[in-house]
């Protein structure tokens, strides 16, 4: 049975399926990143677990995976398949793709994280049938997605979709990346988190609290969640202007506080648009099976552009 290896790696886990030639999830397996041991044991665990999934295909199948697909945090050259730069991973300039294809025998994708996840919500998920859509991951930060006929743009230089450093209150707190007002610094759920904690005088207070909160009507809760609110607001106002995407798919841990934040959220786009055409704002559907179902689309696009090709990893 034809099939393909996605491997979704994050800071403290890894998911990976193997996924049939119809979408079928054939085989699921986690494992522990070890992101303690050092980054040279992370790329280790990779290729262990890559070749271990390989092996269970063939046992299983007949055959091994014909393609392997990949989406791993930070700075990401998908042309290339480097990862540049994770922070979380300590990476540098880590050649993944070459180091799979060669341990796998068979071509590889590498995708960054969010815009794996994004690709799959756009073709199977949430924004199913959207020519245009945008999708935001509102987590520790925010990053997000520009999906446009079925694929997801990666930029001239594997930025795009950065919405997250999007300045919306000049001159506001300081972000890591250098600037001051960042949107993830005010709407991010460690944003939020921070707010609340302040609020209550409870630094183990986090961003679910606060949804609990205002849902009961707690009048810190609610200035501190209307906050959050109307700077992604105003950050999704100039992302929609710019890109005009036909469905808005908004994900991430935020998002799991439901109609908490999609209401008052859907009237402060609303309230903002002028000329600007309103997108459904919808929640994402795949949940943290995103980036993984992702990075199996990776690699059948792969295979359907080199079928028939004689493929060098």
């Amino acid at each position: 049975m034809r099939h393909v290896i996605a491997l979704d790696v994050g800071g403290t886990g890894m998911k990976a399926a193997l996924i049939g030639v119809d979408g079928a999830l054939l085989h699921r397996a986690r494992r522990a990143t070890g992101r303690e041991r050092g980054p040279d044991a992370v790329v280790a665990g990779i290729l262990g677990f890559a070749a271990d999934l390989r092996e269970h295909g063939a046992r299983q199948f007949g055959e091994p995976a014909a393609a392997a697909g990949v989406a791993v945090p930070g700075i990401v050259d998908e042309s290339g398949g480097v990862a540049v730069y994770a922070a979380n991973l300590g990476w540098r300039d880590v050649p993944l793709r070459a180091l799979l294809a060669e341990r796998l025998g068979a071509p590889v994708a590498l995708g960054h994280d969010v815009r794996t996840g994004g690709l799959a919500e756009g073709r199977i998920g949430a924004g199913r049938g959207a020519d245009r859509f945008l999708f935001v991951a509102l987590g520790t930060g925010i990053a997000g997605a520009i999906g446009v006929d079925g694929r997801v743009e990666a930029g001239a230089h594997g930025f795009a979709g950065e919405i997250g450093h999007i300045v919306v209150r000049p001159g506001g707190a300081p972000c890591p990346c250098g600037q001051h007002g960042c949107l993830e610094r005010f709407a991010s759920a460690a944003a939020v988190g921070e707010a609340w904690a302040a609020a209550v005088g409870d630094p183990e207070a986090d961003a679910a609290d606060c949804a609990k909160a205002f849902a009961s009507g707690d009048p810190d809760a609610v200035r501190v969640w209307q906050d959050a609110v109307d700077a992604l607001a105003d950050g999704l106002i100039t992302a929609l202007t710019l890109l005009d995407p036909r469905t808005l798919v908004i994900g991430g841990g935020l998002a799991e506080a439901g109609e908490a934040l999609f209401t008052p959220l859907r009237d402060a786009v609303r309230r903002r648009v002028t000329f600007q055409k309103l997108p459904e704002i919808v929640p994402a559907a795949l949940g943290d099976t995103a980036g993984c179902l992702g990075a199996g689309l990776l690699a059948w696009d792969l295979l359907n552009t080199t079928d028939g090709m004689e493929v060098t990893p």
